[in-house]
């Protein structure tokens, strides 16, 4: 089973993945829309900033994002493809996103191995905490593994993980 500081680690490894992919991207890259049925960069990262909040109220923090940028990056929001009321810059959301592996890398570890096993509801159903956390990375990674194909969108033709 995986520990709560090797979780944190993971979730660190996709926090550096996300700053390699976005280095020397500007705003107007991280906006571009792909023709397919994908979401900008700017969408994607802060959409991973909305869980990452889900993940930071697991342990016991506020959130990062107010709740109309909750809402304006939430699942099933509109894409993001211009500075629309409330788009977010993408320097603003490197920064969220690192926050977030601050607080995570802090609290993550240290999780007892009976609040792990806390129940938690789940639609008419439960699961334990350890199970919702391992949920949400593994969300965090699919976005992510999406960041890749957004920097290539972006113009970068280039190979960021050797």
């Amino acid at each position: 089973m995986i520990t709560p500081a090797q979780l944190a680690e993971a979730y660190a490894l996709n926090t550096r993945v996300i700053q390699m992919q976005a280095e020397d991207l500007t705003q107007a890259d991280s906006l571009i829309q792909t023709p397919y049925r994908i979401n900008s960069l700017n969408w994607t990262l802060g959409h991973i900033a909305v869980h990452r909040d889900k993940v930071l109220a697991l342990l016991d923090h506020g959130p990062l994002l107010s709740a109309s940028e909750t809402e304006r990056y939430g699942r099933g929001s509109e894409p993001v493809t211009g500075e629309d009321a409330g788009t977010l810059t993408l320097e603003n959301l490197l920064e969220i996103i690192d926050r977030s592996q601050e607080i995570i890398s802090q609290r993550l570890p240290e999780l007892t191995p009976e609040e792990l096993e806390r129940e938690l509801p789940l639609g008419k159903s439960t699961t334990t905490l350890a199970g919702r956390l391992h949920w949400y990375y593994f969300h965090d990674t699919y976005h992510t593994g999406q960041t890749e194909l957004l920097r290539q969108v972006a113009g970068k033709n280039d190979q960021i993980i050797k």
